[in-house]
């Protein structure tokens, strides 16, 4: 599975909405033989659209253009075949006279034997062209599906009958059979809403926050209870579209067994699907499920469903007596569409077996490595690299005696930057243990996190060839070296602002945003305070003569006799750090 990061994230996607059962990108071969859309609702009785042909008769090999038009729709399915048995497989191919809007399907053993759409673009008419096999039948009649919206279209619009030439009369009528929703189990209204009684003793359950209640308007809640070879599962939480988990062998997206109870117009419909990779989900036309209980009640979504221990004859039901990670999600829904969710999934800190001894546990929206990750690099560039600065700015006449060979100011500075390149290194390399590798979906966050850690090795690499104080090219080096620094500390900032709104590390928004402006903010002010305070130490040198050495002696003793009022200002600097920092590594840790 993809990262928990986007596990679910990516399960039921992206950055685009998509149909829950439904087919936006007109990729629709499983129905083939309906042609019935799976939107489970019944299809309109009167059909608005017509289908027309340029030609009555045809030849194997002719080419007999189609058309589809009438009121605005979205979606459309076109097939021709035998008028003598409307039931039987399509007849022929077809060739694309409008690319842009439709594409050729494959249905059965004929290649391209039908025409459906590439997207939910408005449209009014459609056309392309019908190739006549050599084996076709006297008579060909073509049907179209067209999808208006969502709930509303129509199957099986009947066409055109064209015949061969010297063909008899079409003896048998034509006519449609009515198609109708797959039958499925009854579907019952709960009555009042679950509770936890049980949990930890005869059934499984995962809460969100941990041991809340399931009637409670923030709790999300998700049980398991087994009975003989069958399994009672209960899913809560509060949503104004759908609820849903996924059992996982690890936690990457991709083969997965999820289960959704999505909201539509105060009805809720429980469906199945098999998650195969970073797609979205197609839900399955036949789950296994029974017994089906829902309610919508007071902002909570609530189902409950019974499957078997094993489903054999349903691909992609996984044995539910087996090890899993197990997510729960939640997201918008609306006309039928399941839209990407807000924040991260949970995910069990571990793998469970629902039906081995009942357990009542929790889980985390945000995975322990990055967790870390973003810790390590708050540390860093909220308060080592900070502190270092101002120590190598402001400092150098305040703590002017050598330490070991050095002065004062230089071995706090180089400690604190060393630490620094320390902390990222690490934390640089965590996304990438978690992740298995680099990360697609995290935007412009990891290439900027790159550069820093490129300049943040780099500084004390050039830092390591420093030039003697006097040297021609001093200048040039501390002209670099602050270039250098400056630069990695701006990106950092705007890669901890991006990375602070990926859905992995579940930080409040827009409070984390606000919260950061406010420390670069304190920051900027503490930068400040102490240059006005270094121009007003040197306004009061009195410059006696013209000698050079004499105003820097003065200007060294002006800025010494301000140490103390430095040392106050430092002191409050790495306080207020210290608090900023606090609170970060609190509302990571949920703390």
């Amino acid at each position: 599975m993809e990262p928990p990061v986007l596990a679910f994230t990516l399960w039921i996607f992206a950055f685009l909405s998509v149909p829950a059962a439904g087919y936006p990108n007109g990729k629709v071969r499983e129905a083939c033989s309906s042609m019935m859309p799976r939107h489970e609702h019944s299809p309109q009785p009167s059909p608005e659209h017509t289908i027309s042909v340029n030609e009555t008769k045809f030849r194997p090999g002719d080419h007999i253009k189609v058309n589809l038009s009438g009121p605005v729709f979205e979606g459309f399915f076109i097939q021709a075949r035998n008028a003598e048995n409307l039931a039987g497989p399509a007849v022929g191919s077809f060739m694309l006279a409008e690319e842009r809007i439709s594409q050729l399907l494959t249905c059965g053993l004929v290649k391209n034997s039908a025409v459906s759409h590439t997207s939910k673009s408005k449209k009014t008419h459609v056309e392309a062209y019908w190739i006549a096999p050599t084996d076709a039948p006297e008579h060909v009649q073509f049907l179209a599906t067209v999808v208006e919206k969502y709930k509303i279209f129509w199957v099986k619009i009947p066409g055109p009958v064209i015949s061969q030439p010297n063909a008899p009369p079409l003896t048998t009528p034509t006519s449609i059979t009515p198609e109708t929703l797959p039958t499925s189990q009854p579907v019952f209204h709960l009555t009042k809403s679950f509770n936890a009684s049980g949990c930890g003793s005869t059934k499984f359950c995962i809460r969100n926050p941990p041991k809340c209640d399931p009637g409670a308007a923030y709790c999300f809640f998700l049980s398991f209870k087994q009975n003989n070879h069958s399994v009672l599962i209960e899913m809560s939480g509060p949503s104004e579209g759908y609820i849903a988990f996924a059992l996982s062998h690890d936690q990457w997206m991709g083969d997965d067994d999820a289960y959704l109870c999505i909201n539509e117009d105060h009805r809720i419909n429980v469906n199945t699907a098999y998650l195969s990779g970073r797609i979205p989900p197609v839900l399955d036309s036949e789950n296994g499920l029974e017994d089906i209980s829902w309610r919508v009640a007071d902002g909570l979504v609530q189902c409950s469903f019974r499957r078997n221990l094993r489903l054999p004859a349903y691909k992609g039901r996984f044995n539910l007596d087996a090890n899993y990670y197990i997510f729960l999600a939640d997201g918008e829904a609306s006309e039928g569409l399941i839209h990407k969710h807000h924040r991260q999934p949970l995910i069990t800190n571990g793998m469970y077996n629902v039906t081995d001894s009942p357990k009542d546990v929790g889980g985390s929206r945000s995975p322990l490595l990055l967790k870390l990750h973003a810790s390590l690099m708050f540390v860093a560039w909220m308060t080592t690299v900070s502190i270092g600065v101002i120590v190598a700015r402001f400092f150098k006449p305040v703590w002017p005696h050598s330490l070991f060979g050095k002065e004062i100011w230089f071995q706090v500075h180089r400690m604190l930057m060393l630490t620094t390149v320390l902390l990222t290194s690490i934390a640089f390399v965590l996304p990438f243990i978690y992740r298995g590798g680099w990360s697609e979906w995290a935007g412009f966050h990891p290439y900027l996190g790159c550069t820093v850690m490129a300049l943040a090795i780099f500084q004390p690499l050039m830092a390591g060839f420093r030039p003697p104080p006097h040297a021609p090219r001093r200048q040039v080096f501390n002209w670099v070296h602050w270039s250098t620094g400056t630069t990695a500390r701006i990106l950092a900032v705007v890669t901890m602002f991006l990375g602070m709104d990926l859905p992995a590390l579940n930080l409040p928004d827009p409070w984390d945003t606000y919260t950061m402006i406010g420390f670069v903010a304190w920051h900027v002010g503490i930068d400040i305070l102490l240059e006005i305070h270094s121009y007003c130490l040197i306004r009061k040198v009195e410059v006696i003569d013209e000698d050079r050495i004499q105003i820097l002696q003065s200007l060294t003793s002006a800025e010494a006799e301000g140490h103390t009022f430095k040392e106050i200002v430092l002191t409050i600097y790495i306080c207020g750090n210290t608090a900023f920092l606090i609170t970060f590594l609190a509302a990571i840790h949920q703390l």
